[in-house]
């Protein structure tokens, strides 16, 4: 096996299906590819849509679904995707994580695997994520850290200037280009990194895994790339329900207060974690200060602050 996919899917079973109806054209120019679709037990008819789908359309030859017993998030769904390949007799050489809400553009998963090919020192790339117009969304990011932390909850002209360094999302880069880390939802990883810093980590339900990972191949010795020559379209949010745009902005789940959380405690310590939780906190007061005295509508999710405080101050000795 030259390149096993792995989509988790979670009730999505209908965009998971066009997903894989993008991939077909990519799979034919890319022998020795596979197709692995975990459910984190939906509780729908999603394992049997999927079923349907894949002997309906002929992709039994390089798509299979892999039922689990529990919904353990975003890692888990992927690691017990990986897993099987890993120790069998025919190891992939890589590994695609690719979300059930994305449309895979044609020549995305050749650019990313020859990308890979032409240089073996990188551990991990990821593709240009766009709107179904083409618009682009920022895929390519920075480390988290107390300084980001900063200038995100204050997000003041000025500060964000000096801080340009820190800024986690900066700029669509336009050109293949290094970078820190890339989004979870086209990220390719060559098996050599799974080799040396094991899987994800599934303590993260969703969101920031992709982070920690990439940090601990970074700490490793392998560096991450962003694509642009691999675009995917992602329908931002229609998996988790998080970032869709199209939707009122409702209040962030535990989860991610507890993911991001967690990577700060982990990689950074408790101390820095404290100093970027009252970076953010004070910064975030701050701007929504200005906010209200400006009478300006707020794009935060409802209750971001109060709920910011809760997980990360009222409720910080729970880790």
């Amino acid at each position: 096996m030259r390149l096993l996919i792995v989509i988790v899917n979670y009730r999505t079973a209908d965009l998971t299906i066009d997903c894989l109806r993008s991939l077909a054209t990519e799979i034919a120019v890319l022998p020795g590819t596979h197709v692995t679709i975990t459910d984190n037990l939906s509780g729908d008819d999603s394992v049997t849509k999927l079923s349907e789908a894949i002997t309906k359309n002929g992709w039994s030859t390089w798509a299979s679904i892999l039922p689990l017993p529990k919904n353990g998030g975003f890692a888990y769904g992927n690691n017990e995707g990986i897993r099987p390949a890993l120790s069998s007799a025919d190891m992939p050489q890589y590994v695609l994580l690719l979300n059930p809400d994305t449309i895979v553009r044609a020549g995305a998963v050749t650019a990313l695997v020859e990308f890979m090919d032409a240089n073996p020192r990188v551990g991990i790339a990821g593709s240009r994520l766009e709107h179904p117009d083409g618009e682009g969304q920022r895929s390519a990011f920075r480390f988290h850290t107390v300084l980001s932390e900063l200038e995100h909850g204050l997000r003041l002209g000025p500060v964000s200037k000096m801080l340009t360094k820190h800024i986690v999302a900066p700029e669509i880069p336009t050109t293949t280009s290094p970078t820190d880390w890339v989004a979870g939802a086209s990220m390719i990883i060559r098996r050599s990194v799974i080799d040396a810093i094991g899987l994800m980590d599934e303590r993260y339900f969703m969101y920031f895994e992709e982070v920690d990972f990439c940090l601990r191949a970074n700490r490793a010795g392998w560096p991450c790339w962003y694509v642009p020559q691999s675009r995917v379209v992602h329908l931002v949010g229609q998996a988790s329900g998080v970032t869709d745009a199209s939707r009122a902005k409702r209040r962030r789940p535990a989860y991610w207060f507890d993911s991001r959380r967690w990577y700060f405690v982990k990689n950074h310590g408790r101390f820095k974690t404290f100093l970027a939780d009252i970076a953010w906190a004070i910064g975030f007061a701050v701007f929504r200060g200005r906010q209200f005295i400006q009478r300006k509508r707020s794009n935060d999710p409802k209750l971001m602050l109060w709920d910011f405080i809760r997980h990360n101050f009222l409720l910080a000795g729970r880790k």
